[in-house]
C-alpha cells in the first residue's frame, strides 16, 4: 500500500479495527478514513454507498461486525446473523462499485465445523455442522468469505479473507454477558482480588482448549497479508498453540497475584471442545506472532487494573 493511499478501516472503534489503525499510524500511513456507526451505519446500504462515493478509498479493512461471547451469540441469534450479513454485503459491494484496489475481510475461527480435525486447516470450511451456540455468527462470516471469493471470480476483485483465532488486547469487551473467555476471566479474577472474594466461578468444565492471539499481532498480520497475499483461499491467523480454560484461569491468577480458587460451573456450556488454528500457510508466507500469551496477559492486565467495574 502506498503511504499516501486512502485506507478505510471499518469498525475502527472495536478491538481489531483500533489495532489496525494503530499499526497503520505507526508505519506512517496518514490518510486513514474512519466513521463511527452514528456517522455511517454500515447496515444501511444508502449510507454506505454514499460514503464510498464521497470518500473513494483505495483500500478497505473490513473489521466491523456485531460480536460477542457464547451467551451473546446464543441469545441474540437473529441480530448476529442479520446485522453481520448487512455490514459485509454493503461494504463489499460498495468497494466493488467504487473500484477499490484491495479489500481484507476479517472472519472468525468459529466458521469451522464443531468437530473438525485439529488443528483447523483452511480447507475444512463447510465440511461439517457448526457449533450451535454461535452458528448464526459463523454463517454470516462464511457468507462474507464467499462474497469475497465470488466478487473475485465474477469481477476480478482483489478481495482476501483472513480468519483470526481468539483475540484479546486493548479495547476488548469486559461486559460479562457479552465478552469472550479471556476478558471475562480477567475481570472476574481482578474483581475478586480487589474485593477479597475467596473464589471465582467460571462457566463450563475448564477442559475446552483455546488459542489466543494479541490483537496487535493480528493487526501486523493483516497489514502483512494486505501487502503480500493476493489469492482466493482464506488464511488463518493465530499462534498455533492452545491452552485449556482452566490453565488460562491459573495464568491470569498468577499475573493478577490472586490467591483464591477457581470453581467451574459444569452446568454452563463449554462451547466447542477445541479450536486450534493451523497457521502453517501464514508462517510459510513469512509471518509469525511476536507476543507470548503470558506477556500479552500482563500487558492487558495493566489496563484492567485501571478500570472501574460496576458490581
Amino acid at each position: 500500500m502506498e503511504k499516501n493511499a486512502k485506507i478505510f478501516v471499518a469498525g475502527h472503534r472495536g478491538m481489531v479495527g483500533s489495532a489496525i489503525v494503530r499499526r497503520l499510524e505507526q508505519l506512517g500511513y496518514r490518510n486513514i478514513i474512519t466513521r463511527s456507526s452514528s456517522e455511517v451505519d454500515l447496515r444501511n446500504q444508502h449510507q454506505v454507498f454514499s460514503f464510498f462515493e464521497q470518500e473513494k478509498p483505495d483500500y478497505v479493512f473490513l473489521a466491523a461486525a456485531k460480536v460477542g461471547g457464547i451467551y451473546a451469540n446464543n441469545k441474540y441469534r437473529a441480530e448476529f446473523l442479520y446485522d453481520n450479513l448487512l455490514i459485509e454485503a454493503n461494504v463489499i459491494h460498495a468497494s466493488y462499485l467504487n473500484n477499490i484496489k484491495k479489500l481484507l475481510f476479517l472472519g472468525s475461527s468459529c466458521i469451522y465445523p464443531r468437530m473438525a480435525p485439529q488443528p483447523l486447516k483452511e480447507s475444512y470450511l463447510l465440511t461439517g455442522p457448526l457449533e450451535y451456540t454461535n452458528e448464526p455468527y459463523a454463517i454470516a462470516k462464511i457468507a462474507g468469505i464467499k462474497l469475497c471469493e465470488s466478487y473475485r471470480d465474477q469481477y476480478g476483485c482483489n478481495y482476501i479473507s483472513v480468519m483470526p483465532t481468539n483475540l484479546y488486547g486493548p479495547n476488548d469487551n469486559y461486559d460479562l454477558a457479552k465478552s469472550h473467555v479471556l476478558p471475562a476471566l480477567l475481570r472476574k479474577i481482578h474483581t475478586a482480588k480487589v474485593n477479597n472474594i475467596p473464589a471465582v466461578e467460571v462457566w463450563g468444565s475448564g477442559t475446552p482448549l483455546r488459542e489466543f492471539l494479541h490483537v496487535d499481532d493480528l493487526a501486523e498480520a493483516c497489514l502483512f497479508l494486505m501487502e503480500n497475499y493476493h489469492e482466493a483461499e482464506l488464511v488463518n491467523i493465530g499462534t498455533g498453540t492452545d491452552i485449556s480454560t482452566k490453565n488460562l484461569a491459573m495464568l491470569i491468577m498468577k499475573v493478577a497475584n490472586y490467591k483464591g480458587e477457581i470453581k467451574f460451573d459444569s452446568t454452563k456450556p463449554d462451547g466447542t471442545p477445541r479450536k486450534l488454528m493451523d497457521v502453517s500457510k501464514l508462517m510459510a508466507l513469512g509471518w509469525k506472532p511476536k507476543i507470548s500469551l503470558e506477556e500479552g496477559v500482563r500487558m492487558v492486565y495493566k489496563d484492567v487494573e485501571q478500570m472501574q467495574f460496576a458490581e
